[in-house]
């Protein structure tokens, strides 16, 4: 049976064999007319301070969690191409739907590091405001997110706006029937939608090759009729590239697009976690010789955009940032445990104001 013509091209929504790249681990940058950038000095510098950023205040963050100050923390560390470049290349209206590890995400948007820290104190679900920095409150239960932003796309289209939703998730979130739902939905409906999976090589303590039979996730896609395109997700310029194009894909009508950005997570699934027990050292260290911070300082010292006096004016300016994160996090008082029903219905059903009771009591008799 022929295919049908109204459908795309299979082919056309196949990513390349290798992944995009532009930025080598070596630094070397090497053009690529399929995928430009369009980024001018400063911003190459921006990109660079965001990152050390970053990295610093996710260093700060499983320390407050050693020391009692967090309930749990998910790291970031190695991922920081993935989620700034791809963040960069957003537009002021576009509306960023995130799991629990998207702090490089947040700095792009312009969120304040310590409010977003406070969901993992336990404070409260965020501090910061969604529709001020169009970045919605993190997501722990996984792939929840990618529904969120097949929805807000789907309205966006029927509103005529020119905004994207982008939704962050991990390899293990595609597992997940919801992911599955919300690129259908998003398929079908055409929503301007740029889906962004981290692929960190695990999802928790199970290898990607326990996730999928699929050659890699990008080719997910094409059952959906939307374009996978697969990157380095430690190179920043690339994907910054590859998420420039997948915006301006689905900004002009064309659907949602499938980003896959491999990369590697160097720290624990979460300060829970214990690596140790599922992966070798070796493997560390050979993404450890990757490491999208490193490749990027190279290439701007190379361009002599950047060089020892300006790495250590960024260094010391995210570790004062660490350290005012540090100061708002450390001791705050959290907030009203009451407050977990204030916000659920409009008129509380029977069993909420049930729950409501057993936990007043409970707290009055830890009072006692």
């Amino acid at each position: 049976m022929a295919i049908d013509p109204t459908f795309p091209d299979p082919r056309s929504l196949l990513p390349a064999d290798r992944p995009i790249q532009l930025l080598d681990a070596d630094g070397t940058f090497t053009e690529d007319p399929d995928w430009p950038i369009d980024l001018d000095d400063a911003q190459l510098a921006e990109l660079y301070r965001l990152m050390v950023m970053a990295r610093q205040i996710d260093a700060q963050a499983i320390t407050l969690q050693r020391q009692g100050q967090l309930g749990v923390y998910a790291s970031l560390r190695g991922q920081e191409a993935a989620q700034i470049g791809t963040a960069f290349a957003l537009a002021a209206q576009d509306f960023v739907f995130p799991s629990y590890r998207e702090m490089g995400v947040a700095l792009v948007r312009g969120v304040d590091p310590a409010d977003l820290l406070h969901v993992f104190r336990g404070t409260w679900l965020g501090a910061h405001d969604p529709a001020k920095h169009r970045f919605a409150l993190i997501t722990i239960s996984i792939a929840t997110q990618a529904l969120h932003a097949a929805g807000f796309a789907m309205g966006a289209k029927l509103d005529g706006s020119d905004s994207c939703a982008v939704a962050y998730m991990g390899d293990g979130a595609t597992s997940e029937g919801d992911a599955h739902e919300a690129f259908n939905f998003a398929s079908v409906f055409g929503a301007p939608c740029v889906f962004v999976v981290q692929n960190n090589q695990y999802a928790i303590s199970v290898p990607l090759t326990r996730q999928t039979k699929a050659p890699t996730i990008a080719h997910k896609g094409i059952g959906y009729g939307m374009p996978g395109y697969r990157c380095d997700g430690n190179d920043v310029l690339g994907t910054y590239a590859v998420m420039r194009q997948a915006l301006r894909h689905a900004r002009e009508g064309n659907g949602p697009v499938l980003i896959e950005a491999v990369t590697y997570r160097m720290e624990a699934h979460t300060t829970a976690d214990d690596p140790t027990r599922y992966r070798e050292d070796t493997e560390l260290e050979q993404w450890r010789a990757r490491d999208p911070i490193t490749r990027l300082e190279k290439f701007l010292r190379d361009r002599e955009l950047v060089d020892d006096e300006v790495v250590e004016t960024v260094a010391q300016a995210a570790k004062a940032e660490a350290q005012s994160v540090r100061a708002a996090l450390y001791d705050a008082p959290h907030g009203d445990p009451m407050e977990l029903f204030s916000h659920v219905y409009a008129e509380p059903t029977q069993q909420l104001r049930d729950q409501h009771e057993l936990l007043q009591a409970e707290l009055q008799g830890q009072d006692a």
